[in-house]
Order: structure tokens, then sequence, then C-alpha cells
């Protein structure tokens, strides 16, 4: 390996520091009330995202050239507690760069897509003020050096999700979905959380090791003790299940299509869909450790593929049969991590990523293109769909169109399992409360009338006239 290049760090710093300096710059102005016009908008986010790409095809190119497999950019540490320290660390491997410039690349694209597709639309500046958050978030996922960094990229890229899905909150419909996304993000963010103090409790650190690496240093995820790493990878797959909307938290993606289409196209075909595929292929030394993750991973995969498969033929509208699409594709991916391919999931998703944003950005004009695929198909669904369709029974039709049509009762399960046991949880503890209050209440009358029989009625009189206020001479 040679030497390292100087400016290398420098560039791959630029790359986080252009989008999080504009998001800074917007987020000052929205909160002075000083709206910028939307041609400075636009110009300063396709300035900021074409600045980002090209420091990302430098570090990419740079690296290349020098045969550099791997670059760790330190900050020092965030915050220490006891023996612990939170360090800030960037890292750039062979499975963050394609990923960097996935990002980059993406962002910039979605960036010019979105000055003219929200032209005029009262939420000019908040939709790229929330596509800055994201980006940021993003490339500190793909950036990350470890778990802890890794997670305020995680948490960044769910809160933008969730504020862009409801944008038009003017309706009810896209700010309950908002909240349904929010709500399956942090219920699975739990499995990130406790993997993360796993980690800093038996390994100390949570420092993430080069991926793709033969023999060389696997980081703080391969120290951990046997015993400890099965139940990492448990944790691990459950977090990714939220953001890659597997089942049986797969409820919220179709719902997640009322936000706008490039927001849908950035989130749900390229980047956040597959923010738990890249987490595991991170964590690849975990689950080589965690069988049982591996298999869990094999099995939540194949159901997913199967659940997006059946409800996406059914729907009526494009976005959402392309976010089964994408939910059908993730979980695929997904079954490849579990069977130890990871170079293969790397590719499928790459490819994934870069055709679903063109399907999305080509949503609105479905209808056209429609027509000429019908005309080469030679029907709605293909010669091949049709011939699947004649092997089943009438009555085996008929059932699986109702349970497509559905959507498996998914959402009907997790309200009876997760959601109406929670809520009676939190009915409890709000009547505990209650009758906590009334009997302070009780007791405060009591004490109230004891004061009053006790202490003579001259002596209350006496206090009244001192705390009264004076009126001036």
């Amino acid at each position: 390996m040679n030497a390292l290049d100087p400016a290398i760090p420098w560039m791959a710093g630029s790359i986080l520091g252009f989008p999080v300096l504009t998001f800074l710059v917007l987020g000052l102005l929205a909160l002075l009330a000083r709206t910028p016009p939307e041609r400075v908008v636009a110009r300063s986010a396709g300035l900021t995202f074409g600045l980002s790409l090209l420091a990302t095809l430098a570090t990419f190119t740079t690296m290349e050239l020098g045969r550099q497999t791997k670059l760790v950019l330190g900050f020092g540490p965030w915050f220490q507690v006891g023996g612990y320290d939170f360090e800030i660390t960037l890292l750039l491997d062979r499975l963050s760069l394609p990923f960097l410039l996935l990002t980059s690349t993406a962002a910039w694209l979605i960036g010019v897509f979105s000055v003219r597709y929200l032209h005029r639309d009262p939420g000019f500046v908040r939709f790229f003020a929330l596509l800055m958050l994201f980006a940021c978030g993003m490339l500190l996922i793909v950036l990350a050096g470890n778990l802890d960094v890794l997670i305020v990229g995680w948490e960044l890229v769910g809160l933008a999700s969730s504020l862009l899905i409801s944008f038009f909150h003017h309706r009810k419909e896209p700010v309950r979905n908002g909240l349904r996304a929010f709500v399956t993000y942090r219920i699975c963010d739990m499995g990130l959380m406790g993997a993360a103090g796993l980690i800093h409790h038996y390994a100390h650190a949570a420092s993430f090791g080069p991926a793709f690496e033969v023999g060389g240093d696997a980081g703080a995820l391969a120290a951990l003790p046997a015993h400890v790493a099965p139940w990492v990878g448990l944790l691990l797959v459950f977090a990714a299940m939220g953001k890659s909307a597997q089942v049986p938290f797969s409820g919220w993606l179709p719902r997640a299509m009322e936000g706008p289409t490039p927001s849908s196209a950035i989130f749900y075909g390229t980047l956040s869909i597959h923010a738990g595929s890249f987490l595991l292929l991170r964590a690849q030394p975990v689950l080589e450790r965690a069988p049982a993750a591996c298999i869990l991973l094999v099995v939540i995969g194949l159901l997913t593929s199967v659940h997006g498969t059946m409800s996406g033929r059914v729907q009526a509208d494009a976005k959402t049969s392309l976010a089964y699409a994408s939910m059908c594709q993730v979980g695929l991916i997904l079954v490849e991590i579990g069977l130890g391919l990871p170079r293969v999931a790397m590719v499928h998703l790459l490819g994934h990523a870069c055709l679903r944003t063109v399907q999305f950005l080509r949503a609105p004009s479905l209808m056209q293109d429609l027509r000429r695929v019908e005309a080469a198909a030679g029907g709605p669904m293909g010669p091949t769909g049709q011939h699947i369709e004649r092997l089943l029974p009438l009555r085996v039709q008929r059932f699986l169109y109702h349970l497509s049509v559905e959507r498996g009762h998914l959402d009907t399960f997790l309200e009876m399992l997760l959601v109406q046991p929670f809520l009676r949880v939190g009915q409890a503890l709000d009547g505990l409360e209650q009758r906590w209050l009334m009997l302070l209440s009780r007791k405060a009358g009591w004490l109230g009338r004891l004061g009053r029989a006790v202490v003579p009625a001259v002596l209350r009189e006496r206090f009244k006239s001192l705390m009264a206020p004076r009126s001036a001479p």
C-alpha cells in the first residue's frame, strides 16, 4: 500500500461538509423567517450536491490510483462516559466508496429533478432543507467508522423520511402515514440501540473494520464474545427490518408514497430502503458468528419477497407498485446477505438502486410507457404471468387475490399483537396516574381543612392583610 495522499482527508471531509453547511444556512434563514427565492435555493442545492459529487469522484479516483483500500479519519472523542470513548471516525473502504458514489450521484440527480417538479410549491424551501438533512444522514451512515456515528446518521434519515412523507401536511392522511413510519422506525431502532449497548459493554468500542478485506482488522465487532455475537446479530437484523420495510414491519412503505415523487425516488428506490442492507453488510463479522440471525434473515427476506410480489401485482397506482417491488428486491438482497454472499448482495443493491430511481422518476409518465410495454408483451402482465396464473385453481387464485388486496392482513396482526397491547399498557399507566393525583388532591384538601381548624381566624386574617398588595401613596 502506498503512502496516504494528504488531500484525501480534506476531500472526504468536504463530501459531508457541503450538505451540512447548506442545511445549517437554510435552517438559520427559516428561524429568522427570511425565505430565500426559489432561484437561490435551487442554485445552492445544485452547487452543494455538485461539489459533493465532485469531491466523491476525486476521493474515489485518488484512492484507486494510489491503491488505497482503507482510510480511517479520526476527529477525536465525541464524549466520554466512564471508561467508554465515543469517537467520531469516518471509514472509506471497498464497501463505503461505491455507496458513497451512489449517494452523491442520487442526491445531485434528485436535487436537479426536484427544482422543476416542486416549482412554485409552498414547501419548496422546506423540501430542499429536508433533502439536505437526509443527505447529511445518509452520508454519515455510509462514512461511519463506528456504530455510534452510524446511529446519528440513522436517526437523521428516519426523521427526514417521516417529515417528507407528511410533506403535504394540509391533509390528514400524509401526516398519519408519516407518524406511522416514524413509530415503526422508533420500534426497530431499539434493536440498534441494544446492539450498540452490548458492543460497548463487551468490546469497549464500536469501531467497524474494512469490508471485503481478507486477514485485515475486523474492528470491535469481531472482538465480541461467542455468547454475545448471536444476540448482537439478532438485534441488528431487527433494526434493519424497520428501515428496509421487511415483514411484518412493511405496512409503512406503501403509505410512504404520500410524499413527493422525488423524495420517494431517493428514499424508497435508491438509498433509505437500502440502509438496513448496508448496516448488515458492514456488520458481516457479527453475522458470520450468528447462524440464527442469518437463518432469520433468509426467512424474513423470502417472506417479504413473496408478500411484495403478491401485493404489488394488485395495486392500482404506479408508486405503490414500485414500493412493493423495492420491498421484494430488498428482501432478496437480505437473503443473499444471510447466505454469506456479501459481494453478490452489494452488486444487486447497486443495480437495483439505479433501476428503481429511474422507475420512480418516470412514474408520472407511466401511462405513456405502459402502452409501449403492453404492445411489446402482448397484454397487461405479459404472457409469462398469464401462464403462471393458469396453473392455479380458480379458488386458489381468488384467495390469493383477496389476500394480496388486504396486503396479507399484516396491519391487522400488528394492531392485535403490538399496537393494542401497547395502548392497554398506556391506558393502565394513565389510570394509575389519575388515581395518584386524586389521592394527592384529597390529602391536600384534608391538610387545608386541618390548618383552618388549628390556626385561629384572627391570625389568618392578619396573614392575608400582610400578603395583600399595597396601593401607591
